[in-house]
């Protein structure tokens, strides 16, 4: 493993890490200031990692019962000098405050830039996919 693949993926593990702790400060800290998503959630796209995205995801975060776990399966990392990319198949499972079990698959790719010598995230999506029979259902009932 290279030293820019053990970096992004020390990124990816404080992702997980901030999602259990329900910490917006550590799900930011590696974020470029550009930072762009297509998440699950509404809207299309969110931009940036400032004061309104965190009061978001707080706003969310207050909907789970305890830790939210995060597992990637299969990441694969690809990385540049100066650009690279993730992708995998994450599990994340939890408790909902209305006592709801989630456990959801779904896919994530992740763009990184390297800046001064660090890398940041610039994007992230996650999708799941849709059924193709016409009712545009979101199929989140796959396991890998």
């Amino acid at each position: 493993m290279t030293k820019d693949e053990a970096d992004i993926r020390a990124i990816i593990a404080d992702h997980a890490k901030a999602l259990s702790a329900k910490s917006p400060d550590l799900l930011f800290a590696h974020a470029a200031p550009d930072f762009i998503a297509f998440d699950l959630a509404p809207p299309l796209l969110h931009k940036g990692a400032a004061a309104e995205a965190r009061e978001d995801t707080e706003a969310w975060f207050a909907t789970w019962n305890g830790p939210i776990a995060w597992e990637d399966q299969d990441l694969r990392i690809t990385a540049g000098d100066e650009a690279a990319f993730s992708t995998s198949l994450v599990h994340m499972t939890g408790v909902k405050t209305d006592g709801a079990q989630v456990s959801l698959w779904f896919r994530s790719t992740n763009g990184f830039r390297k800046e001064n010598g660090e890398w940041k995230v610039v994007h992230a999506h996650s999708s799941v996919p849709f059924a193709m029979d016409g009712s545009f259902r979101a199929c989140v009932d796959l396991e890998p």
